[in-house]
């Protein structure tokens, strides 16, 4: 994409920066998480340097909308789903 990519999300926890990522490209949202390698190389920097989930600037307000809908818990299991049989 020829645009600007904007930061939606910031995570200390690299793993969490991941599972958003996917989130997001399943709801059709382009989305990269960035500085992923520092924050695992340097663990303990991590809180210095977190990892960025980043979409690009046209879509940062369907980005925001898929993190809210995330945070609401409206992804959520119950706890007694049943996956099915494995393949």
């Amino acid at each position: 994409m020829d645009e600007d990519w904007i930061t939606v999300a910031r995570f200390t926890d690299v793993n969490q920066a991941f599972i958003l990522q996917d989130c997001l490209q399943a709801a059709g949202v382009p989305a990269e998480v960035a500085d992923a390698h520092m924050a695992q190389t340097h663990s303990l920097l991590a809180f210095a340097i977190p990892a960025r989930l980043q979409v690009p600037h046209s879509w940062q307000a369907q980005a925001l909308r898929v993190l809210e809908a995330f945070d609401r818990g409206d992804f959520a299991l119950p706890d007694d789903h049943d996956l099915g049989e494995p393949e």
